[in-house]
């Protein structure tokens, strides 16, 4: 399996059907040029006879300079009992100006008689007509036989003279859709076999969703059938469980089955580029998602740590770099001192795994895990576990002490609490106050005003995530819980965790790490002890 394969993106069209999302002009326009800088074939853009929006977008991306990209504009047949050259739908696609049109059709009989209500010659004639009507604009045409694994199941010579309607028409690829996405992998890999032996010479494409959670590994079985034209959306996300991953079949099919999909040098840019596109759909990435997820490459248990610092092999399938991802090693329980010894190192290089010094870190590492701390995701606090335990810790300043007022209902939107903080730096009182979005929020916000008086360069971080967990729900109201708060500067990203029965002070720990870890950042050496930098 080594022929090139087509890679066809519908994320702007099938993947805006998805449930939560909408996309902007704007938005569909940032994610067309991400994926024609990555190399994607083709992009599927919308109906222009649908909606304004998709007008409007089709025009705006006619000025766009693709270096990979073919814009696709996608409609249905004809509808029944009306020639083609009236029929709304058909003449409002060539509107988009698009080289490629995207023509879908009924394939399962049962939808000819019993969705759409026509016979099934008006059936063939409705596909053979539209996709002749574009051929003679001069349009690339992709045939989208819909419901065609289900059509071919219950009636396999109907499905296939759909297919033949669409060759009559002059379709230049032929896609077989498994549009309600039960089918099992072996099916797909049978029905796609013969389909190509009946249609020598005509590209035949693949489009899966994700019902049965075989998407991927049908579109794979489609491949090896020899399908060569592949359709998804880049994060999987679409209709009902979504489309067959962009991500996970691109560097399977290219890394594994050495068919190439994008340019090799392009690959690097996978992960980069699925982040992107969700954090443009506002959608997020599970963590467990193969090659692109932040959890793809990352190690907690102590035996496979030690395995991967040995080989990468031993417990990885591919380098992480080859899709743009890397490799992380997580702090817990189960880690292991060779694991606990390299965070050890980046702050006190000389400790050896026997030392006391380590094994007592590890022991405090269990016991803070048993109080209900999680370092696997808060690293930065376990640098400072590390510190205070060598000596090496000076703290940047000094609480006094805070007051946290809640008022409801609140005097002004948004602004629903107010802290008042007292702090000591080298000596010297500061004190503020702040209005916040409840609690948590006016704390940050006085503790940060407070400390920049001595440190600048605090004027650059600000929150971006915040969670809590509750330990142990059975205490009710009197819960422990564990606070995680993620932090930039608009460069680096960190994460640093609390535990308290109080929410406010399990947000304090996790806050003060938060600066105390950022202050730590900017001092020459870690292992040199912990004094500002002068032009802090």
């Amino acid at each position: 399996m080594n022929n090139k394969l087509e890679i066809f993106d519908s994320t702007l069209r099938d993947g805006a059907q998805a449930e939560g999302i909408s996309f902007s002009v704007q938005d569909k326009l940032k994610i067309l040029k991400s994926l024609d800088e990555i190399g994607i074939s083709y992009v599927e853009a919308g109906n222009p006879g649908s909606n304004p929006k998709d007008l409007d977008f089709f025009q705006q991306a006619g000025r766009m300079k693709l270096g990979h990209v073919k814009l696709a504009a996608f409609g249905s047949t004809r509808r029944w009992g009306i020639a083609v050259e009236d029929d709304d739908n058909v003449k409002s696609m060539l509107t988009a100006d698009t080289p490629v049109v995207v023509i879908f059709g009924k394939s399962w009989d049962f939808h000819v008689t019993d969705i759409i209500r026509t016979t099934l010659e008006e059936n063939l004639a409705m596909i053979r007509d539209t996709v002749a009507f574009f051929k003679a604009h001069g349009k690339e045409v992709l045939f989208d036989a819909e419901h065609f694994y289900d059509g071919w199941k219950a009636n396999p010579e109907y499905a296939l003279r759909t297919l033949k309607a669409g060759i009559a028409g002059g379709a230049d690829c032929l896609v077989l859709c498994e549009t309600n996405g039960g089918a099992l992998p072996m099916e797909v890999y049978e029905i796609t076999r013969d389909v190509v032996k009946q249609f020598p010479g005509t590209r035949i494409g693949i489009h899966t969703h994700n019902d049965a959670g075989m998407a991927e590994a049908n579109t794979i079985m489609a491949v090896e059938a020899g399908a060569v034209h592949v359709q998804g959306t880049f994060v999987g996300f679409g209709e009902r469980c979504g489309n067959a991953n962009l991500s996970i079949l691109l560097p399977t099919l290219q890394l594994k089955k050495h068919c190439p999909c994008i340019p090799e040098t392009e690959l690097g840019r996978l992960t980069h580029t699925a982040r992107k596109i969700a954090e443009i759909a506002n959608v997020s990435i599970p963590h467990g998602m193969p090659y692109i997820g932040k959890s793809a490459f990352t190690h907690k248990g102590g035996m496979h740590i030690d395995g991967v610092s040995k080989n990468t092999a031993s417990f990885e399938h591919i380098d992480p770099e080859l899709v743009g991802n890397e490799r992380r090693m997580l702090m817990s329980e189960v880690s292991g001192r060779s694991m606990v010894l390299k965070r050890i190192h980046r702050i006190s290089p000389e400790m050896t795994k026997d030392s006391p010094e380590t094994k007592a870190i590890i022991a405090r590492l269990k016991e803070l895990e048993m109080e209900g701390y999680q370092f696997e995701g808060a690293e930065s606090s376990f640098d400072l576990v590390i510190c205070k335990h060598l000596g090496k810790y000076k703290p940047f300043f000094e609480l006094d002490h805070f007051k946290v007022i809640g008022e409801q209902p609140p005097l002004q939107e948004g602004l629903s609490s107010t802290a008042m903080i007292k702090i000591k730096v080298s000596g010297n009182d500061e004190i503020t106050a702040a209005q916040g979005d409840g609690p948590v929020h006016a704390l940050d916000r006085a503790l940060r005003k407070a400390l920049e008086v001595f440190y600048p360069v605090l004027r650059d971080v600000h929150l971006t995530d915040y969670k809590v967990r509750v330990l142990n729900s059975r205490d009710a109201s009197a819960a422990r819980v564990r606070v995680l708060i993620e932090s930039t500067d608009g460069e680096d990203a960190w994460t640093t965790v609390g535990v308290s029965t109080d929410i406010v002070d399990a947000s304090w720990i996790a806050l003060v790490d938060s600066i105390e870890y950022k202050l730590l950042q900017q001092t020459e050496n870690l292992h040199e002890g912990l004094t500002v930098k002068e032009n802090t």
